[in-house]
């Protein structure tokens, strides 16, 4: 389909991810009928949910730069890459956070662990489905450096383009590695908190793509410099709005249970801001807060951890921080020379992205 604004990237990125499994399906076939049918799980996983939000600010980085160059073909075919990325991140992240759903489907292990004890087989069930699922993740990831590879890129292009996608890649695996570290040694430290949000989350969901988009669109180094410091800015945003989501938000909205993120022992910068202010006005319910961390909660001890978290007062310097990081990143984009209309854009997709309540 063509595009004609930023709404259609969606819809086109999803046609072309359609394009990519059916092509392919038939070397799966080839390889084993097992296999195949781990692909079409792999498949059905990438193209029944998601907001496509990569897609749309790579598409929105190429707007800003008032294209030099026309190559929205070979643009969106890096927009399906960075779909692949991003199934990649979820199939390992569900398997690291042990989850059970995804956008209200069995997660992939989880999928393979049932089909395992459903068909006897031997071995333990729950190892199977991790295997599984690690190699579709994966497989999702060659793909798409297959894309980024075959896209077509003038050599110009294509050296950018492929130089952005290798610290991109690097980024995500590094800020996950970050995440995991940080759970397990119980850093409570605001900079650790920021320093996973910054790369797990911001560089690979905002900045990078940007990035990308206004490199195929021949932006000047100026203007990459300002979309990439907006990028980071909204990147961090979001995941400090889905930090207050993941302890606050209504289960019937966001399909996750209250307090989901203490419960699992997550570090966010909503628990470290908590835990910085209450170490210096009430030991007593800082040390109640950690010792719920990372571990189930009554519906008593589950409203007496939101209460204290938000006497702390961290819900509203988490609030006031989203907001400054929104106020820097669209100040910063107003006085950069990206078009009229990429910044109207912009300034939509960053008020969304920072405002949601899922």
């Amino acid at each position: 389909m063509a595009i004609q604004s930023l709404t259609d990237v969606p819809a086109a990125t999803t046609d072309l991810l359609q394009s990519v499994f059916a092509e392919r399906a038939s070397t799966a076939a080839d390889i084993g009928p097992g296999f195949s049918d781990a692909v079409s799980a792999m498949s059905a996983f990438v193209l029944r949910g998601g907001k496509r939000v990569r897609p749309t600010f790579a598409w929105a980085g190429y707007l800003a730069a008032g294209p030099t160059r026309s190559d929205p073909e070979r643009l969106l075919t890096v927009c399906a890459a960075l779909e692949l990325v991003q199934a990649c991140a979820l199939i390992h992240d569900d398997i690291i956070d042990r989850s059970d759903t995804r956008r209200g489907f069995p997660t992939i292990h989880r999928e393979f662990e049932a089909r395992h004890r459903e068909a006897g087989w031997r071995g333990d069930a729950a190892d199977y489905g991790e295997g599984v699922a690690i190699l579709l993740g994966d497989l999702a990831l060659a793909w798409a450096d297959d894309l980024v590879t075959e896209a077509g890129f003038d050599p110009e292009i294509h050296r950018a383009v492929t130089g952005i996608w290798r610290s991109m890649r690097t980024e995500v695996l590094g800020g996950q590695f970050l995440d995991i570290a940080t759970e397990a040694s119980g850093d409570e430290a605001s900079v650790a908190a920021y320093r996973v949000m910054r790369f797990k989350t911001a560089a690979y969901t905002v900045e990078r793509p940007l990035h990308l988009g206004a490199a195929v669109g021949g932006a000047d180094p100026d203007l990459i410099e300002s979309l990439r410091s907006f990028g980071t800015d909204i990147g961090i945003a979001f995941q400090l709005r889905d930090d207050l989501l993941g302890v606050f938000g209504d289960p019937s909205i966001t399909g996750k249970p209250a307090g989901d993120d203490i419960i699992a022992g997550k570090r966010t910068a909503l628990l470290s801001a908590a835990l910085g202010t209450l170490d210096a006005t009430d030991r007593r319910a800082a040390e109640v807060l950690r010792g719920r961390v990372g571990r189930p909660h009554t519906a008593g001890e589950l409203a007496e951890t939101l209460a204290i978290i938000t006497d702390s007062g961290a819900v509203t310097a988490v609030e006031q921080q989203i907001n400054d990081l929104v106020t820097t990143a669209l100040t910063t984009l107003n006085a950069s020379s990206a078009t009229p209309a990429a910044k109207q854009d912009l300034t939509g997709l960053a008020t969304a992205m920072t405002r949601r309540k899922y």
